[in-house]
């Protein structure tokens, strides 16, 4: 009897270690998945390349410095994303910031206490969200417009209270809270990953969150399915000031005192962070974990060229470029 036997072509392990390589690189340098996973991308270059050139970039006091300056930024970066996540903006997210610290230092000063005044100022950010929300969603006036209305007059109105003069403010509870640190991690970045995991959970895990994505995605037929489509929108704005009322009182905590300067870089690297981190701005389409990595990724660039004595002119120029190369791969997204 004869057996006759077939052999099966098969791929010898070095071709098939080839072939998945390959497949890997194509899947690495696919524009979609570049846009998907920019953010990471970019900060894990960062930190390959300011680590080659300056070795005290990751040393433990530089990473804990950097998480601290980040803390503010991620803050206000989830803020501004619930409201790009509708296929909006808040251009006045860094002036109600201002706003709330001045109202903060204010009514620190005149005794009132230290809760007193931290809610004073969440209270402050909440009002400037509402009124933002409520003539966007029923004023029916484009997003764009009303919040460069409010960025001028919230900073003017800083301006007034503080009567253009910086107040400083001394408090041990303040200062513990900005220097005070678990291991690396400063108690204002665990603060503002705490935020971070809450808005996660709350735009992905909740039914508000289903209607935010759903209000970006499509306003008219979310509406017509029974969404609020109103009252989500006036909902983001309230997030986002509260959001910025937090952020206020960090930034006390951090400079020592309440700056009645607005800090327009805080308003550029939030839409920054957030586009960065893959939240497309024509809504219905978002994350949270995107826009922290980006909020890291812009304070990591700073820290790196200033370690390295770049210019700070060159600065803004270097976030500019990193902004246009994302903006750019969001074309690509799946």
């Amino acid at each position: 009897m004869t057996t006759t036997r077939t052999d099966t072509a098969t791929p010898s392990a070095p071709t098939a270690q080839r072939a998945r390589a390959g497949g890997l690189i194509r899947w690495v340098l696919d524009p979609a998945n570049l846009a998907d996973w920019a953010a990471l991308v970019g900060l894990v270059v960062l930190v390959v390349v300011f680590q080659a050139l300056n070795s005290s970039f990751l040393s433990a006091g530089n990473i804990q410095s950097m998480l601290v300056a980040a803390a503010i930024l991620v803050v206000l970066a989830v803020g501004q994303t619930f409201v790009v996540a509708t296929a909006g903006i808040d251009l006045s997210i860094a002036s109600v910031m201002t706003l709330a610290a001045v109202v903060f230092g204010t009514v620190f000063a005149s005794g009132a206490g230290l809760l007193v005044a931290a809610l004073a100022a969440l209270a402050t950010g909440a009002l400037v969200g509402l009124a933002n929300g409520l003539v966007i969603s029923k004023g029916r006036i484009t997003d764009f417009i009303v919040t460069l209305g409010t960025l001028s007059a919230a900073s003017g109105l800083a301006l007034i209270i503080a009567d253009g003069k910086p107040r400083t403010i001394i408090s041990g509870p303040l200062l513990r809270l900005a220097t005070g640190h678990v291991g690396i991690f400063g108690y204002s970045f665990l603060i503002a990953l705490v935020i971070a995991v809450v808005a996660h959970v709350v735009l992905f895990h909740t039914r508000f969150g289903t209607y935010v994505l759903a209000t970006g995605g499509n306003a008219e037929a979310a509406s017509a399915t029974g969404v609020p489509t109103a009252r989500i929108k006036t909902a983001v704005y309230v997030i986002a000031g509260v959001l910025a009322g937090i952020a206020s009182i960090l930034l006390v905590a951090r400079v020592g005192a309440a700056e009645p300067a607005a800090n327009t870089a805080f308003l550029l690297n939030s839409v920054a962070a957030v586009v960065l981190g893959g939240v497309s701005l024509f809504g219905g389409r978002a994350t949270i974990v995107g826009p922290v990595i980006g909020a890291l990724l812009l304070t990591a660039l700073v820290n790196g060229l200033t370690l390295l004595g770049v210019s700070q002119f060159y600065q803004p120029l270097s976030v500019g470029v990193v902004v246009v190369l994302a903006a750019f791969l969001t074309r690509f997204q799946k």
